[in-house]
């Protein structure tokens, strides 16, 4: 399958050679017409091997390619592949990286042609974390996509955006830190001298670390990727950040970067370490609840518009630690599940945020008011994407699958547990439907109203829809016929955790 082969290196290639070509003089009307290609390839090539990929491949990884870059000494090598936990991951990244593209490209943002070679290599370390079937790419492709956020925080960000980028490296450059010794504990504890994830899960299925082992290297990776991932109480980067990063910034580290830790417990972590796993589940899970009520009462009391998206994503990732620290099938399911589901709207609401802002001059939700006059189409894509947030039935949202099926594992898990869970779907609803209220019903406030003075407050241009309709449409397809992702991810599932004690038995919803 070399065309497979060549399509994935191709679509971690081509956004990282745009932006090299950006960064090397081309003309602005060049590099603009580039980033369309830089953004918009890795998005084709997504949906074209999603639409590929074989229903029941159990653990085996497809499209396959592998490529020495002479570090074969210390067990190094460029591994490409896809199973049924990165697949869908892969394809949120190539759709929610487009969206971001196309919305930055019409933004007239400063110094356009930078801006847009710094969200293009953040787009190629994305699509790199998710192919990557070897551990140190796996890390590095993270490490390059983070970089460029550092930096587009502090020059494209809006208020504190200094203090903002200064919490921001120094979280992050300890979370990394963290989890990269918990990969080093997994490499030099297996002695297989070797970062393939397929040749450490085949090793340690027959040679299990010992149960200390276990539960240093898992502490490690846990508290190094929940502080990427914006675990309580290691949250408080995230909605600073998010609040003064530029749109695109932020609907791509909080809607596909972000998933890095989970993804990273559920693909590495979980498999390899099940003991290390199941010895720090019960504190996971108070921590988990911590994001879920503690930060949902923090979101409960937030006045900006754009802080409160930023407080919610940090709330609802509780729900993804919460999968994990059930340490069973059903759990990791769900988590998966959400994760794409998340992933698609936080964007979507980081993106409509911005517009909002565009056409009221403020993020404060008690200075708006009655917008949905002058703006109907993106009050309804506001609603909806609210609605998903909150994990409404229907219409086909996905977000329901997933954190229907978190609900189940934390039921089987421990009873009491759903009570907390319930409260923060509550929360969700309060919140997210008073900033509806607030935004788009009611009378105008004064502010607003004397902003509109003289100006023409229109509904969603082209260039902001079609993003908007990007993430929606793939949000509601998703939720609609899940078994999409389901139907492999349960095959992968089933065969990565077929024997492993510590892993109760369970199936991803279908």
């Amino acid at each position: 399958m070399t065309m497979h082969v060549d399509l994935l290196l191709l679509s971690i290639a081509t956004p990282l050679a745009v932006a090299l070509a950006i960064f090397a003089g081309l003309p602005k009307r060049y590099s603009v017409f580039l980033s369309y290609f830089g953004f918009g390839v890795p998005a084709v090539i997504a949906v074209w091997l999603w639409t590929q990929f074989p229903s029941a491949p159990g653990d085996t990884y497809v499209f396959m390619s592998s490529y020495n870059l002479g570090l074969g000494l210390l067990g190094i090598n460029l591994k490409l592949g896809l199973n049924g936990i990165s697949m869908p991951l892969f394809g949120m990244a190539g759709l929610v990286g487009f969206a971001a593209g196309l919305y930055a490209i019409q933004s007239g943002a400063e110094r356009l042609k930078i801006y847009l070679a710094l969200l293009l290599v953040m787009q190629a370390g994305l699509m790199g974390v998710f192919a990557s079937v070897d551990v140190f790419f796996f890390y590095f492709f993270h490490e390059l996509a983070l970089i460029p956020t550092f930096i587009m925080v502090g020059i494209w960000g809006g208020r504190d955006r200094s203090y903002a980028a200064m919490k921001l490296t120094i979280y992050l450059t300890v979370g990394a830190m963290l989890s990269l010794v918990g990969l080093i504990v997994i490499y030099y504890q297996s002695g297989v001298e070797s970062f393939d994830l397929i040749t450490l899960r085949q090793e340690m299925a027959i040679r299990p670390l010992s149960d200390a082992v276990q539960t240093y290297g898992f502490g490690f990776l846990l508290f190094g990727f929940g502080i990427l991932v914006s675990l309580w109480p290691f949250h408080t980067w995230a909605p600073l950040g998010y609040g003064a990063a530029p749109s695109s910034t932020a609907m791509l580290h909080a809607g596909v970067l972000k998933k890095f830790g989970l993804y990273g417990l559920v693909q590495v972590g979980l498999p390899l370490l099940p003991a290390g796993a199941a010895h720090w589940a019960p504190l996971l899970a108070w921590l988990a609840l911590g994001n879920i009520v503690i930060i949902g009462l923090v979101t409960l009391a937030q006045r900006d518009l754009k802080q409160m998206i930023g407080y919610a994503s940090v709330m609802h990732i509780g729900y993804g630690f919460l999968g994990v620290a059930c340490v069973s099938i059903l759990g990791v399911g769900g988590v998966v599940l959400f994760m794409v589901a998340h992933g698609f709207t936080v964007a979507l609401l980081f993106l409509l945020a911005t517009s909002i802002h565009h056409r009221t001059g403020t993020f404060d939700l008690d200075e708006m008011g009655g917008l949905v006059k002058k703006a109907p189409v993106m009050a309804a894509f506001f609603l909806t994407a609210i609605l998903a947030s909150i994990g409404l039935p229907g219409p086909g949202l996905l977000n329901f699958w997933g954190e229907l099926t978190i609900f189940m594992a934390i039921y089987a898990h421990s009873e009491w547990m759903v009570v907390p869970a319930v409260l923060g779907v509550v929360i969700s609803a309060i919140y997210g439907l008073r900033a509806v209220a607030r935004v788009f019903y009611g009378p105008p406030s004064e502010v607003f109203a004397r902003y509109q003075e003289g100006r023409e407050v229109t509904d969603l241009r082209w260039s902001e829809r079609l993003p908007a309709i990007v993430l929606l449409v793939s949000l509601i397809a998703l939720g609609v016929w899940p078994r999409v992702i389901t139907t492999p991810l349960n095959s992968a599932l089933a065969a990565i955790y077929p024997e492993t004690p510590a892993l109760s038995s369970g199936v991803a919803t279908k």
